[in-house]
Formats: C-alpha cells, sequence, structure tokens
C-alpha cells in the first residue's frame, strides 16, 4: 500500500519541507518558507522540473505549516490531510535521551525542550515546527530524527571532557556530536560494500563541517562537540579554538560572552578570514591572488587533515575508506585534491586526479573512487541524503 510521508527541517525562521510516496521513496513536492516573521517572507515549491515562488506575509512557524498544507491541497499534491502517514522532522540534540529516531510524544516533546539549551538556534524552530503541525494535523504520528543520536556509541573516554565531572554528571558537558543522520548513511552504504564491521573515516564538509571515526560500524569518535560549533574549520564557525580567547576578546574589545558566541558561530571561520564562506568563491579569489583566501583553503584544508591523522591512529591504521561527501566533500574538488596529497605520504594513499575532477554534482559522476589501486585506502566521494534517512526512519 502507498503512503504519503512529510518530511520537515525547520530553522529558526525557515521552514524546509519534502512530500514522498512510500515505499518507493518517490518525491512528489519540496519547498521551502523563508524569512519567517521578518516582513518579506515568501515560500517556494519544487516539482516536476518546475519551481513556484509567492511572497506572502508569514508570521510565524504555524502559519509556515499553514501555507504549506494550503499549497499541498489546492495543488492536489494531496487531496486530504489523512492521506499523510507520518511526518518525520530533523532535531539537532537529542541528547543521551535517544540513541535512536522515536515517536514523538508529550515526553518526547518535553525532552526536546529541555535540551534547547545546548541548541539555542535550533530547537525553538524545531519545536515550533512540531506544535504547528500537530495543531494542523492532530492524528498524524510525528517522528523525531536526530543529529546527535549515531553518536551515541562513542566510548566514554572519546566524549568526555577533562572538566570537573560533575560538570558532565549535572549539566551534561560532553562531546554529542552532530550530522549525525549523513554519517549513518555514509556507514550503512558502507556496510554494503565492507559488512557490518567497516572502520572508515568519513568527512561530511559542507559549511557545517564534520568528521566521524567508524569502527567496527559503529561511531567511535567526531569533531564536533557539546554544540556544532567545536572542530574543523567551517563556511562561518571558527572550530576549535583556545578557549581563553573568549575572555581575552571581551575584555579587549568589550563584547559580551553572547556577542562572541554569536560571532564565533556566525561571523568567524572562511567567512571571518576572507569574507566569503562559499568554496567556489574561495576559490575564485585564491585563483585572483588574494592572499587571505588561499590562507583560509589551507587551514581548512589543515584541519581536515588534523582529524583524518588522528582517528587513522585511532583506528591502529586499520582503515577501509576515507570518504567525502556534503557540499564541499561532493564539490569541492581542489579541497579534495589538497586533503589527499597531504595525507599521501604518511597514510600511504595516491590520488587520481583525472578520477577527482571528473566528479561533482555538477559533473557526469557524483560518485566514486579518487585514490589509485595501489593505494593503502580507498578514498571515495559518496553523495549523502539526510532526508532519505529521516524519510525511511519515519516510515
Amino acid at each position: 500500500m502507498k503512503e504519503k510521508y512529510l518530511i520537515i527541517n525547520a530553522g529558526s525562521s525557515s521552514l524546509k519541507f519534502s512530500l514522498y510516496e512510500m515505499p518507493d521513496n518517490i518525491e512528489i513536492v519540496n519547498g521551502i518558507v523563508e524569512k519567517i516573521g521578518e516582513g518579506d517572507s515568501s515560500y517556494t515549491l519544487k516539482f516536476n522540473g518546475q519551481k513556484i515562488k509567492k511572497s506572502k506575509e508569514i508570521l510565524d512557524h504555524e502559519c509556515a505549516a499553514n501555507v504549506m498544507m494550503e499549497e499541498l491541497l489546492q495543488d492536489h499534491f494531496i487531496n486530504d490531510i489523512s492521506e499523510i502517514a507520518g511526518v518525520g522532522h530533523r532535531i539537532l540534540h537529542g541528547g543521551e535521551f535517544y540513541d535512536s529516531s522515536v515517536l514523538i510524544d508529550e515526553e518526547v516533546f518535553e525532552n526536546i525542550k529541555s535540551l534547547t539549551k545546548l541548541g539555542p538556534l535550533h530547537h525553538p524552530g524545531e519545536l515550533a515546527g512540531i506544535s504547528s503541525i500537530s495543531k494542523i494535523m492532530p492524528n498524524a504520528s510525528q517522528v523525531a530524527v536526530f543529529d546527535t543520536s549515531f553518536h551515541q556509541t562513542m566510548p566514554k573516554e572519546n566524549y568526555l571532557y577533562a572538566v570537573p565531572y560533575s560538570w558532565y554528571a549535572e549539566n551534561g558537558v560532553r562531546k554529542y556530536g552532530f550530522h549525525g543522520t549523513s554519517h549513518r548513511y555514509i556507514t550503512e552504504r558502507l556496510k554494503g560494500v565492507y559488512g557490518e564491521n567497516v572502520n572508515a573515516i568519513i568527512c561530511h564538509i559542507g559549511s557545517g563541517a564534520s568528521i566521524s571515526c567508524i569502527k567496527n560500524g559503529k561511531c567511535y569518535d567526531t569533531s564536533m562537540g557539546l554544540t556544532p560549533l567545536d572542530g574543523l574549520v567551517m563556511g562561518t564557525r571558527c572550530g576549535s579554538i583556545d578557549p581563553s580567547i573568549i575572555d581575552y576578546i571581551s575584555k579587549e574589545r568589550g563584547l559580551t560572552i553572547a556577542e562572541i558566541n554569536e560571532i564565533l558561530n556566525k561571523k568567524s571561520g572562511l567567512l571571518g578570514m576572507c569574507g566569503k564562506n562559499d568554496f567556489r568563491d574561495l576559490t575564485a579569489l585564491s585563483n585572483a591572488g588574494d592572499k587571505n583566501a588561499s590562507l583560509a583553503i589551507e587551514m581548512l584544508k589543515n584541519s581536515v587533515v588534523k582529524y583524518i591523522a588522528q582517528y587513522y591512529f585511532e583506528l591502529e591504521g586499520n582503515v577501509d575508506s576515507i570518504v567525502f561527501t556534503a557540499g564541499m566533500g561532493e564539490n569541492g574538488i581542489l579541497m579534495r585534491e589538497k586533503v589527499v596529497n597531504a595525507i599521501s605520504g604518511a597514510i600511504g594513499v595516491e590520488l587520481d586526479k583525472e578520477a577527482n575532477d571528473n566528479i561533482s554534482r555538477f559533473k557526469a559522476n557524483q560518485e566514486g573512487i579518487i585514490s589509485t589501486p595501489d593505494s593503502n585506502v580507498l578514498v571515495m566521494v559518496v553523495p549523502t541524503n539526510e532526508e532519505l534517512m529521516i524519510l525511511r526512519d519515519t516510515h
């Protein structure tokens, strides 16, 4: 029996959605409501190669959800709300509550709400999305799919920080990791090749970026920490820094902790270094002689290499594959080349330059092997599909 499922990814001022037919994984329509509550809001629908964009005042997430549902009905993607069998929500933080996706009930909703202190930028919008769907579709089952759940298999020595233990026991201070749905998707793909006990290093390099160490088919370590700010140099996030910088800059520049946190999350990383956070823009600037852009590219490369090296040792050199995925991982030909060349001598991999140059979302090949046959470790590009994982879990 064919059923329709709605996938929701709610941000602080946006609501992305996709409607699927299952069990065939067929996308019927996708869309986004943008600039919610900002006065110049709009929404876009994409289906059958068509794109429709409309401007409309959208005051809050409940209004956004109503607009979404009105369009689904008016354009006959559904004839009745009851056709939607389930709704899946991407949720940033599951804390230590959840190591897998769950049906949302009152207890789950309250647990997500309690974790807003760990996900203040994401959880308000996600909670609003759940509440809005509950009002519009009170009989529909809703599922929470957590970015953190895949990383709950990390051993304690890998997720604890060397701070007073009471900070963990009483305040939940630990490494949680994020992008777990993407890392889980790639791991499942690799299990199809190497079996359940695959060992891999997965490089999810997008505007937000993280690397995971997969040991015996489970997450053993990952680069993001208590929040998505930790780890790699990213598009607008600084990644790992000396925490004393916060106190120092607060005094030097007269900034509050909240202001510094905003800068570290939204105005740092590649953007902070050279004014651009899109790797295509960085490459163009670098080719035109912009020294800061070239420096930013090198800093990104170094941060990726550092985590690959760490996880290579954590796996004692027993690595089946190193995988690049997400925006820059799938399309950043130059970045992949720099990283592979940097690890070449130590790990014993050699870049197949022709293969690497021909893999991108905008080329004939979207995935494939970019290491030479005589390399010690297979290096691959594999497009991620977080939405498919959310859809499957919801189904």
